[in-house]
């Protein structure tokens, strides 16, 4: 039987996670499993809030505590990536399988991800000429969307 890429996918997210969350000697947790598979599930990133009230939808018993206790764990596990997105709160993600970076639209908040080999080039030189390990890169734009500079004549 062929498993379809996306189940195959899922299969392997999950088999992973539960061996990085055992591996710190604990248990991926039912409310732990809802919190990973929202945040799989979503194409944006939540905050906790967000996180909250759509576990909230599906397990009425779960609260606010459990949830950041839930992130602060898979964080540590390192299935979770906060980013700060130009707020001064944080927004959740599933940890990338591949280095990717945001703008956030000043005005609309919208956020575009995306990837950047230069950036990795940079990193990359950095690293051979000063003998550096970098273990964690973040990039964050902040700027106006075309929508957003829609009838303005020169770029902010």
């Amino acid at each position: 039987m062929t498993i379809p890429n996306g189940q195959a996918n899922a299969m392997a997210f999950k088999s992973d996670s539960i061996a990085a969350i055992r591996s710190q000697g604990r248990r991926l947790t039912r409310q732990r499993r809802l919190v990973l598979e929202i945040l799989e599930e979503s194409r944006e990133h939540l905050d906790a809030e967000t996180l909250y009230e759509r576990a909230k939808a599906c397990d009425p018993d779960i609260g606010l505590a459990t949830i950041y206790r839930s992130l602060a764990l898979l964080k540590e596990a390192g299935l979770v990536q906060e980013d700060q997105l130009g707020e001064d709160h944080g927004h959740f993600e599933t940890t990338p399988s591949s280095p990717h970076h945001h703008f956030t639209c000043l005005k609309c908040g919208r956020v575009v991800e995306f990837e950047s080999p230069q950036v990795m080039e940079v990193v990359r030189r950095l690293c051979e000429s000063e003998g550096l390990q970098v273990t964690d890169i973040r990039l964050h734009l902040s700027g106006y969307c075309p929508q957003c500079r829609e009838g303005e004549s020169s770029c902010k």
